[in-house]
C-alpha cells in the first residue's frame, strides 16, 4: 500500500467499523480507497480518517464500498441445480434436519433460495438456516424480503407465484420460507464460528481478501463443518490448497470436509 498515512487510516477504520483492511489485497484496497476519497472530496487519507470520525453517514457509506453487496435468487442457476438434485439428497441421508449457514448472505436472496430449494424437497422439515453479514443496514433489507424483477430472474414462474407474494415495492418472500432463516450481523474475520453445519454457503465474498485471510477464513469453515459437510463457494472462486485446508472436491465450487 502505497498511500500516505494507511496504518493511522486502518486503525481508525477497525474502531469504527471492527473491519480489519489488513486483510483485503492492498493494490485492489489502494483503487478503491482512491475513488471514495474522490467521490467524499478529501485529498488524502488523513483528511478522509477525520471525516469518517466526525461524519457517521460517511462510515455507513465506506463500509457499503467496502462490502459490495449484490446477490440475486439462485446465482448461477446450474450450480444450485446441482445442489438441489444432488448435494442436498447426500447430506440429507446423513441428517435428516440440516444445518446451514450463508456466510455474506447481503440481501438474502442466496439464504431464501436454499429455503425455496429445501421446501421443494422436504416440505415439513425443520432445517435451520443461519445467514449473515457484517452489514446491519443490508441485514435489514434481507429481513423484509422484498425483491425486484432483477434480483429473481432466474426464479420460474411457478416458483414466482408459489413462493412470493407481488407487492406495490416488488415480490415479497411468502411468510414459510421467511420463517426458515435467521439473519443475525456477524464479522467473519473477527467474530467466532459456531460448529457442527452441513453446509456452509460463502460465495462471492472473499474475492478482496489476502490469501493469508483466505486461507485462515477456509481453515475456520473446516471446523464449523461436520465431517463430511460442505462447503459452497463462488463462481469466480476456488480453493487451490483444498487438501491442505482440510477439503476434498466434490464438484467444481463445493468442497467437502473431511476428518
Amino acid at each position: 500500500m502505497n498511500l500516505p498515512g494507511y496504518p493511522v487510516f486502518q486503525r481508525t477504520v477497525l474502531k469504527l467499523t471492527g473491519i480489519d483492511l489488513d486483510c483485503y489485497k492492498g493494490t485492489q484496497m489502494e483503487r478503491r480507497l482512491q475513488t471514495i476519497m474522490r467521490r467524499a472530496g478529501v485529498r488524502d487519507l488523513a483528511e478522509y480518517a477525520r471525516l469518517l470520525q466526525t461524519a457517521p453517514a460517511r462510515v455507513k457509506e465506506f463500509q457499503d464500498f467496502l462490502t459490495i453487496n449484490v446477490s440475486e435468487w439462485l446465482r448461477n442457476p446450474d450450480k444450485f441445480e446441482e445442489l438441489q438434485q444432488v448435494i442436498l439428497p447426500e447430506l440429507l441421508k446423513r441428517n435428516p434436519v440440516l444445518r446451514i449457514w450463508s456466510a455474506g448472505c447481503s440481501n438474502g436472496a442466496e439464504p431464501y433460495s436454499v429455503a425455496m430449494l429445501l421446501d421443494e424437497i422436504d416440505p415439513f422439515g425443520r432445517h435451520q438456516i443461519w445467514a449473515t453479514d457484517l452489514d446491519a443496514e443490508i441485514l435489514k433489507v434481507a429481513r423484509a424480503g422484498v425483491y425486484q424483477e432483477k434480483d429473481i430472474r432466474n426464479v420460474s414462474p411457478e416458483r414466482r407465484a408459489k413462493y412470493f407474494t407481488p407487492v406495490e415495492e416488488g415480490f415479497r418472500v411468502v411468510d414459510r420460507l421467511k420463517a426458515r432463516v435467521r439473519f443475525e450481523q456477524h464479522n467473519l474475520l473477527s467474530d467466532p464460528f459456531p460448529k457442527d453445519f452441513d453446509l456452509i454457503l460463502c460465495r462471492n465474498v472473499v474475492i478482496y481478501f489476502t490469501e493469508e485471510a483466505k486461507d485462515e477464513l477456509y481453515r475456520k469453515f473446516h471446523a464449523a463443518l461436520k465431517p463430511g459437510g460442505i462447503l459452497f463457494v463462488g463462481g469466480t472462486e476456488s480453493l487451490l490448497k483444498a487438501r491442505e485446508l482440510g477439503f476434498a472436491s466434490a464438484s467444481p465450487f463445493f468442497y467437502r470436509a473431511e476428518k
